[in-house]
Parts: C-alpha cells; structure tokens; sequence
C-alpha cells in the first residue's frame, strides 16, 4: 500500500484550482482565504458557482489576492458537472497541474507547496476533521473482483491508519475524493475528464478507476494537510433523491469496470435484493429508487461522450 514518492516537481509547472460551490458561501470565503494563504502561489483558480441562491456572489466579489476566474452555471450541474466544467477550464488554459477542491475544506499553508513537490501524476491530499483527527475515506482497497463484496471499498485509509502520525509518508490509492485531488495534464489528455453525467457520487471513483486502469498510480502524500470544515455525512436516505444517486452510480462503477460477469451482476442482484425486502422494511420509495436506478445505471454502461480524450 505504500511507496516512495520522489519529489521533483518545479516551479515552472503552472497549477490551476478548481472549486466546485452550492449555496455554501460562508465555508466558501473561508476555503478562499486558506488558498489565498497558501505558500505556493496557484496560477489560477476557477470557481464554479452552481447557480447558488445564497450569497456566494458576494462572497467571490471580495478582493483577494488570487487569480480567480468564476463561472457561474444557470443551472445546478452537481459536484460531478461543476468538476466537469471547471477541469476542462482549466486543461484548456494549458496547466499543468489541476487541484480539485470542495467548498467545505481548509488546505493547511503549505498544502500546495508539498503538493507540487511531488513529480506524480495523481496526489491526494489527507483530511482531517477540526478536531485534527484522521478522516481520509480514500480507499486504499476498492474490490471489483469479488462478487460479494456489497461495498467495493472495503479498506480506506482512516480504517487502515489510526492517525495522521502512524501514516507512511506515502500510501497507494485505488480510488480517490474530489476534495484536495492533484492532477496533471498528462492524464487528463489520457483519460479525458471527470463525467458530468454522475451529478453526484462517484465521478471521482469513476475518474480513479480510469487513471489507475491507464497505468497512472495514486498517492496519499501524508503531508499535505487538507481540514474538513464539516462532519462526514455519509448517511442518506435510500428513499430520497440522493438515494438515487448512491444507488445508480455504485451500479454504473460495476458495470463499467467489474472485473469479472458476477460483479458486473452484482447490481441487478442488489436491485433483486432490495425488491424482496422492501415490504418488511416498508422501503417503498427505496423499492423505486432502485428500480429507476438500475433502468438509469443501463444507459450509463460507457463514459460520456464529453468526458472521454480527444484525439
């Protein structure tokens, strides 16, 4: 699960941020002042504004001392439709560096600065919650051999690490979170970009799994230190419109990348499984949910046309 990492990125390399942002202005001003505190000087950042109805407008008006670059979307495209847009902004522009960043999280100083002294292609930066307790869900194991594994992710580096302190300097990932995740260009160009067609859940999975299966390794670099401004939630209700979402996109990972016919199965026995014991959970709505997602998941079998490299 560990390697070491040579250091030798370079000055010369330009490195873009991408924030992705929804009606959370207040966590957004902090997350912008900690870029803006960075030792390291990114190139640009790009914010994509899913057309918030709050007052992040404001929020990015503020002057700061920070190459900022907002796009503001008519409509909410979703986590996985804001990195879409704000990846393919900045690839276009010709970096060679893209950092993708929620709006909810704290990069330390020099977070950046040890990002970019890594001559990798794909960094992840480690979280911590504001207690400085490790909460990094990056998988370090993500199964699609074992049919029943119901959870593909079944080792992650907080459930393999007691602290930050007991980490390597380097851990070996398998799949990956859009929240403090360094990319290069070169990969970008392999591997096209994240697939807006998620909305939410699973596009960073997905991406993982492309750069991985492109022979592009992934690393947890263990000082560079990314702060969750809130707690984890990763609770939700199977009957709601998130639901959906969960249920659809872990099917489509299956589908697209199981390694073998019983875990591309897997989600219509997932589906099969929920159909029988709806009744006795009285999960009716759950019951929908996965019908619609399973139908939704089919049509998903391939990456989107706008995701996939140019020639």
């Amino acid at each position: 699960m560990t390697t070491a990492s040579p250091a030798g990125g370079t000055r010369s390399e330009s490195v873009a941020v991408v924030v992705v942002t929804y009606n959370r202005a207040d966590l957004l001003d902090q997350m912008l002042e900690a870029l803006a505190a960075q030792t390291h000087r990114p190139d640009a950042v790009v914010v994509v504004d899913n057309a918030s109805a709050d007052h992040t407008a404001e929020v990015l008006a503020r002057s700061r001392d920070l190459p900022l670059q907002v796009i503001r979307t008519d409509e909410n495209l979703g986590g996985a439709g804001g990195f879409h847009l704000g990846v393919r902004t900045a690839y276009q522009a010709g970096h060679d560096r893209i950092w993708l960043m929620d709006d909810d999280v704290l990069p330390a100083p020099d977070c950046l600065a040890v990002l970019m002294s890594h001559d990798e292609p794909c960094l992840m930066a480690v979280r911590e919650d504001l207690g400085g307790q490790l909460v990094e869900k990056a998988a370090v194991r993500f199964d699609l051999r074992n049919p029943l594994a119901i959870r593909p992710k079944t080792a992650s580096v907080d459930s393999t690490y007691a602290s930050r302190h007991a980490m390597p300097p380097h851990v070996m990932l398998e799949n990956v979170a859009f929240e403090g995740f360094m990319v290069r260009r070169d990969v970008v160009s392999a591997i096209g970009l994240p697939d807006p067609s998620f909305f939410i859940f699973y596009d960073d999975v997905d991406f993982a799994v492309r750069a991985r299966r492109a022979g592009f390794r992934i690393l947890a670099v263990r000082d560079a230190v990314l702060v969750r401004q809130l707690h984890f939630d990763q609770q939700h209700a199977l009957d709601g419109w998130k639901g959906f979402y969960m249920y659809r996109n872990l099917f489509v990972v299956h589908l697209r990348y199981g390694e073998n016919l019983l875990v591309r199965l897997k989600p219509l026995l997932i589906t099969l499984g929920v159909l029988v014991t709806s009744p006795l959970r009285g999960g009716r709505g759950e019951a929908a949910n996965v019908i619609r997602a399973m139908r939704s998941a089919w049509g998903m079998r391939r990456v989107a046309e706008s995701a996939r490299p140019r020639g």
